[in-house]
């Protein structure tokens, strides 16, 4: 895959990751379509139809096979803050960053050879996005049910009930 479809696909998935397309989001498509020729040879339009097609018919298969692409593909440093800032500004584009948005970032991110520091540089603002999560190495039992616990027994030291 192209770099140009590359970073057109990048913006779809990051709009549709959280499962609706906000009209934001579409403005900054347009604009960066206009403004920046990233997207130039390609039949913009046609290639949203297929993504739309592919997405509604596969779902989440799609976005997984995006991670793939992005992995696969050889991009050098500039191309891949490109794709990082299309990725960054189609996720804060309707100005509601949502967890599932920053996850599929960080798993876009992770297939990308260039390096935190250089992204950073470029972009000071958005240490946010590189955060480390939470590794779980344990296991913690998330289901885990305290049926047998009754708080009434549970007597701490020190505190008044005034």
């Amino acid at each position: 895959m192209e770099a140009n479809e590359l970073y057109l696909k990048t913006a779809f998935c990051c709009m549709a990751c959280d499962g609706d397309i906000a009209e934001e989001e579409v403005a900054l498509l347009n604009s960066i379509a206009t403004n920046e020729h990233v997207f130039d040879g390609l039949d913009i339009q046609n290639k949203i139809n297929e993504y739309v097609s592919a997405i509604n018919e596969k779902g989440n298969l799609f976005l997984n096979e995006f991670i793939n692409e992005v992995k696969e593909s050889d991009l050098d440093d500039d191309a891949a803050l490109q794709l990082i800032k299309i990725a960054i500004e189609t996720i804060e584009a309707d100005k509601l960053v949502e967890y599932s948005e920053v996850c599929f970032f960080k798993r876009i991110r992770k297939q990308l050879r260039i390096s935190d520091a250089v992204v950073l540089e470029a972009m000071p603002d958005k240490e946010d996005f590189f955060l480390p999560d939470i590794e779980d190495d344990s296991a913690f039992d998330w289901d885990m049910q305290f049926s047998n616990v009754h708080f009434e027994d549970i007597q701490l030291s020190g505190i008044s009930s005034e």
